[in-house]
């Protein structure tokens, strides 16, 4: 499996809000971007880590060391 672990600042933002729970409009209105943009990035990251879902993705990103800290790990 030959993935790229690169994420640009602004997929790594939605990366943390999506780990925050927020959905793609949310994001996209906290960014200050398009809901098709922010759609579009979490596509073009699950397609380029071989992953299927949201969850997935989180994990793939915990696994990358992608996420900021959180206070919401206990």
């Amino acid at each position: 499996m030959s993935t790229s672990v690169e994420a640009d600042e602004l997929e790594r933002c939605i990366l943390d809000l999506l780990h925050e729970g927020l959905d793609d409009a949310a994001i996209a209105r906290r960014l200050g971007v398009g809901h098709r943009t922010v759609q579009r990035r979490v596509r073009g990251l699950m397609e380029r880590w071989q992953v299927v879902g949201r969850v997935a993705l989180g994990a793939r990103a915990q696994e990358f060391g992608l996420l900021k800290r959180s206070d919401r790990a206990a």
